[in-house]
């Protein structure tokens, strides 16, 4: 049992970093929603992040049959896990971008005429595509790194409570501060990029993107305070 505890709390750090990415796209889906909504949507989407996970842990020797190659583009073998990751990237990397347009060049343009209203169920959809990808992602790295299925169930339930509680307060903050909102979407781009070149086999380490995005972070904070501090004089 005590030997299971590293391992454990282990897995735990590695599946919160990870949901990290879920949760900062939740929260900037949630945001074109009425306030009423909103809880509605996180809670959601995590609990349908959690239930995926533990799905696909019960179905555990099919996961790691897309870890098997399906065909090969040249030298390349693709497998199904890379091709939904590559899919997912995609996805990831088209919905922020398209984001990004409509926060920066597309208010500019027309900053009379109100954005489209976004439907609860159209934003769930959206929000379960990515649950997929970063579930099975979550699930054969955790396969990678355990081996007892009670430390994997355990790891999911405690990293989805934590990322419930993470949520709104991150999805406030990301609200409050708008220069937060283009730098989680191109964090969100990023993970894109990764998630492709991790289909394709070629591993970026994401401490390196985790690492560059915390650099990029802290400049914001001390932007922020800085033109605080010239204001206030």
């Amino acid at each position: 049992m005590t030997e299971a505890i590293v391992p454990l709390i282990s897995l735990i750090a590695l599946e919160v970093i990870l949901g990290i990415d879920n949760i900062i796209f939740i929260s900037i889906l949630s945001d074109k929603l009425p306030e009423s909504q909103r809880n509605k949507l996180r809670y959601w989407g995590i609990g349908l992040a959690m239930v995926m996970r533990l799905i696909l842990l019960a179905a555990i020797s099919w996961v790691l049959k897309l870890d098997m190659t399906l065909f090969n583009v040249g030298e390349t073998a693709i497998t199904g896990k890379g091709l939904i990751l590559l899919l997912g990237g995609l996805f990831l990397i088209y919905k922020s971008t398209k984001e990004i347009y409509h926060k920066t060049e597309q208010a500019e343009e027309n900053p009379d005429i109100p954005a489209k209203q976004a439907t609860f169920g159209r934003l769930l959809s959206e929000v379960i595509i990515l649950d997929l990808v970063f579930s099975i992602d979550s699930i054969i790295t955790a396969v990678g790194m355990v081996q007892e299925l009670w430390v994997m169930y355990t790891a999911v339930i405690v990293t989805v409570l934590i990322m419930l509680m993470a949520s709104k307060p991150i999805s406030d903050f990301i609200k409050k501060h708008p220069s937060f909102k283009i730098l989680a979407l191109c964090f969100l781009m990023m993970i894109g990029v990764s998630l492709m070149a991790e289909g394709l086999h070629l591993e970026i380490p994401k401490g390196y993107i985790y690492f560059s995005m915390a650099f990029a972070f802290l400049v914001d904070i001390i932007q922020i305070k800085t033109v605080g501090k010239k204001a206030e004089s």
